[in-house]
């Protein structure tokens, strides 16, 4: 039977977010520090700093890829943001400016669809819609204001490119207009937006209780879109009704990221340290089943009482001290993302989380899938 995941540990700091390229053989990862590592995949199947980008002062909060521009963007707690373009005939990434004119640190970045622009979360409590000046040959940015009235953690492109999700610390998750007439968006009316509307109108607005808002995403066709908060609750609306929230308070602890993994399924994970996968229905959201395989124990026979007592005299310790873990993370994912989704149906095969551990894990579905009893993800 196929492995359900192979596991790169890439570093011994935490992993705050990772992308990859368009064809997953290079890697860009924030290990919670002012440097950002760009890694390659090697012949033995696994990964090697091949670059450091060493522009930014403070810890990079948040890095995302552009697949096919092949651009790279992050952010820091300095402020910055800078967007990295290869060039090919020095073989070197050159960072360009962006101004994003903020005043607080900058906490997460994503590129849209069509990878023309990019939306810059921050402390500011403002959210920084960016896009390419070829005049003066840098970034610029419009901002989304009010009604944000804290920390932004977490954003979402809707497959359209021209609305957004965000998710922030004053415990509401809303859904804005992020069209500019910039760059000549035409949008189209939709469930979301009924009506045509300027940058920065604020389409719906969600509660989510007494919880920060750590992760936020649509669906693969864009009409349904889901979050997860602090509060350890699973929150589902359909933009068909959008005044129904479909909300389900987990006895696990808090997730701190989520994935789509079809129209009618998605993965969160966080402090859990695994993925759990939850099935959306009309009639709501439930838990489905644990993406986890629990690690094999070795096996070495009954210990007798003799070696038992030299042990513990050589090891000052028993064997039920400490704490063991059976999951494949050993500390809290901090990120998830899709390598293989199907154009057509959204079907995720294939996707990769990051955690504190320090540890990249590649999951796939199929075989993860099969080692849970032909579990239907």
């Amino acid at each position: 039977m196929a492995s359900t995941n192979t596991v790169h540990q890439l570093f011994l700091d935490p992993i705050c977010s990772h992308a990859f390229n368009a064809d997953h053989t290079q890697l860009v990862v924030s290990n919670s520090t002012p440097l950002t590592h760009i890694m390659q995949l090697g012949a033995d199947n696994k990964f090697s700093t091949k670059e450091v980008l060493e522009q930014h002062l403070e810890r990079v909060t948040s890095v995302d890829w552009a697949p096919n521009t092949n651009r790279i963007v992050t952010c820091a707690g300095d402020r910055n943001a800078y967007v990295w373009n290869y060039q090919k005939q020095d073989g070197y990434w050159k960072p360009c400016l962006v101004l994003l004119r903020i005043n607080r640190a900058a906490t997460f970045v994503r590129w849209s669809p069509n990878e023309g622009r990019f939306a810059v979360g921050s402390g500011a409590r403002l959210l920084s819609i960016c896009y390419f000046d070829p005049e003066h040959n840098w970034w610029v940015s419009k901002h989304i204001k009010k009604p944000i009235r804290s920390t932004i953690l977490c954003v979402d492109w809707h497959p359209s490119n021209h609305l957004i999700a965000v998710g922030s610390c004053d415990f509401k998750c809303r859904v804005f207009c992020a069209a500019l007439k910039e760059l000549g968006d035409k949008p189209q009316t939709s469930n979301w937006m009924p009506k045509l509307n300027k940058f920065g109108t604020l389409l719906a607005e969600f509660d989510t209780n007494n919880g920060w808002v750590h992760g936020v995403q649509f669906s693969p066709s864009g009409s349904m879109l889901a979050w997860v908060a602090h509060d350890a609750s699973v929150n589902v609306v359909d933009s068909a009704s959008l005044t129904k929230v479909h909300r389900l308070l987990t006895a696990s602890l808090p997730y701190s990221c989520l994935l789509w993994m079809s129209e009618g399924s998605f993965a969160a994970a966080g402090y859990n340290y695994c993925p759990d996968l939850y099935t959306v229905t009309p009639s709501g959201v439930s838990f489905t089943a644990k993406l986890n395989v629990k690690k094999e124990k070795s096996v070495g026979g009954e210990m007798s009482a003799r070696a038992r007592f030299q042990k513990m005299a050589v090891h000052g310790q028993s064997d039920s001290w400490g704490t063991t873990v059976d999951t494949t993370h050993e500390n809290c994912i901090s990120d998830m993302r899709a390598l293989t989704r199907d154009p057509t149906t959204g079907v995720v095969t294939k996707f990769s989380t990051a955690g504190k551990d320090g540890r990249l894990v590649i999951w796939n579905v199929d075989a993860l899938s099969a080692a849970l009893g032909g579990l239907k993800i």
